[in-house]
């Protein structure tokens, strides 16, 4: 081939990817086309989740912590929906993680109309997209083709980021994932949307870092109205929403920002993003912007290419809760 050929070969390359997005780890647009006959992969789980929206609203939060929760620790595999006494859903930190209703009735729908197909970990990153479209996010397109993976360990669940980590410390935890700092940042853009427990927030209200006194970075009002939700020596583990605007706590959109450069955050994490100087310059940004949603749904599909499995790798489970008689015998006899 001719340099200029191959020029001009690489251009058409190059402009397709652009066009076509670009197919992470061996992911693409539209991996199910034609492959569950006449059914539409991606709308028989837009359908399921549809109805459980219209029925909880909460729906929303929940999925996307699923879906980070699930990525983050062993790539987007589906691990964490596993059941079992030492599976990833029983670490602590995913003992309140919700929403396996939703994709256990995606996988039943799609388990009818194509058998063996799809894979749980599709279904995720599928039903994630949709709730924040019914949210007032935008909608994403999101790439598929992964398969399901086979170990699911407590452990490793251990690594997520806490409400309180450091956010140079938050920044390394991603970077170790492949993703950047104004990834993170706009992935953190979810806590637009759902809610926190006084349990996690509680000491900013009265003894911040064993001072005896509030976070003094947090506003005023917001300190006295989550000091009547969360009173001291309360038995019952209240919750407040992450997005202070009343208007917008239940709509993704880039409010989020816009509070916590306010001094209205409710998390330490959440708050100290507008306040060190290795984020807050980006926070300000986005607070700014008018592309949101765009940029919140590029860095979801970045998210949703972490270390996945594809080709003859992992499984397509049949239950989303169980990996497949086969593949466990075959892992005992291993």
């Amino acid at each position: 081939m001719s340099g200029r050929s191959f020029a001009v070969g690489f251009m058409i390359m190059f402009l397709f990817m652009n066009l076509t997005g670009y197919c992470y780890g061996g992911l693409q647009f539209g991996f199910y086309n034609g492959k569950c006959g006449a059914s539409d992969v991606e709308d028989i789980v837009r359908k399921v989740v549809i109805s459980k929206f219209f029925n909880d609203r909460t729906i929303t939060p929940a999925l996307l912590r699923l879906q980070f929760h699930d990525c983050f620790v062993n790539g987007c595999d589906g691990s964490i929906l596993l059941d079992g006494t030492n599976s990833e859903k029983t670490a602590s930190p995913n003992l309140s993680v919700r929403g396996y209703d939703v994709i256990d009735a995606a996988k039943t729908a799609v388990e009818r109309a194509c058998p063996g197909v799809v894979s749980c970990a599709d279904i995720i990153v599928i039903a994630t997209r949709d709730v924040v479209s019914l949210s007032g996010g935008g909608k994403y397109n999101v790439q598929t083709g992964r398969r399901d993976g086979v170990v699911s360990v407590a452990q490793n669940a251990l690594s997520l980021p806490s409400p309180s980590i450091s956010v140079s410390r938050a920044i390394q935890a991603f970077a170790s994932k492949g993703l950047t700092a104004t990834d993170m940042i706009y992935l953190l853009g979810g806590h637009t949307i759902g809610i926190a427990h006084c349990s996690l927030f509680s000491d900013r209200l009265y003894n911040f870092n064993n001072t005896g006194k509030p976070d003094q970075t947090m506003d005023l009002s917001l300190l006295t109205s989550l000091r009547r939700t969360c009173p001291q020596g309360a038995t019952v583990d209240r919750t407040a929403n992450l997005d202070q605007n009343l208007f917008s706590s239940q709509v993704v959109d880039k409010s989020f920002y816009s509070q916590i450069i306010k001094g209205r955050g409710v998390l330490q994490f959440d708050q100290q993003l507008a306040l060190d100087n290795l984020s807050k310059s980006t926070v300000a940004a986005i607070a700014g912007s008018s592309d949101f949603t765009t940029k919140f749904g590029q860095a979801m599909v970045k998210l949703g290419a972490l270390k996945v499995l594809t080709d003859t790798q992992g499984e397509i489970r049949r239950s989303c809760r169980s990996v497949n008689s086969q593949t466990l015998s075959s892992l005992l006899i291993n």
